[in-house]
């Protein structure tokens, strides 16, 4: 039982520490010291309902509604090409170099819907998580699926926790603005990177 608990640890925090639309932002956020409690809390506790649904069988019901994934994979990429733009933008910007905190950036309504967007207009979390850990966790026993499925949300919750308030001991390199610079062209080719790996299929399926 102990071994499902630790393999739904490590399964969780591949998928989880992956560089992603969702880990940049919690990054960003960190750095600026913008809020990090309520956003890793909100990351953490989204992770959990998708992981608690994927062990629950919840994987399958999202394959059968093909309609449903490709509204989301429309939705997600239009949201990361917007946001990965203001993020291009922003690094021309010189009024975006501030790591003095929450209060003297983005509102807390700002940072939980942003969040939220970042979040569930992401196909890949309901791929990674549900499906894919839900169609794992169905290599355990009825009785260790909780158990896998426990361990996958404490990665969850280790890992955005660790991601939001460890990433303020980089505020001091941030202090340079060319490091905002570097940061927000990062986060740009990786909200565009996610968005156009969304809709490669659908465009092979346009060119063939």
């Amino acid at each position: 039982m102990a071994a499902a608990f630790v393999q739904g640890m490590g399964i969780g925090a591949s998928l989880i520490i992956a560089v992603g639309a969702q880990n940049a932002f919690v990054l960003k956020q960190g750095i600026k010291r913008n809020y990090p409690m309520p956003i890793a809390m909100l990351c953490s506790l989204i992770d959990a309902l998708m992981i608690t649904a994927g062990v629950m069988g919840m994987g399958q019901l999202i394959m059968n509604f093909p309609t449903l994934a490709h509204a989301a994979s429309f939705g997600g990429a239009a949201f990361l090409f917007w946001y990965g733009f203001n993020a291009l933008k922003s690094s021309f910007n010189p009024q975006a170099m501030n790591t003095n905190g929450g209060q003297a950036a983005d509102s807390l309504k700002k940072a939980i819907l942003t969040t939220l967007a970042i979040s569930l207009l992401n196909p890949h979390l309901y791929l990674d998580t549900v499906v894919l850990l839900g169609s794992i966790s169905t290599q355990y026993a009825v009785d260790d699926r909780p158990l896998f499925g426990a361990g996958a949300v404490f990665a969850s919750f280790l890992w955005f926790f660790a991601l939001s308030y460890g990433s303020r001991f980089l505020a001091p390199v941030f202090q340079n603005p060319k490091a905002w610079v570097y940061l927000d062209r990062f986060i740009f080719l990786t909200m565009w990177g996610i968005a156009f790996a969304i809709l490669s299929p659908y465009i092979k399926m346009l060119l063939n």
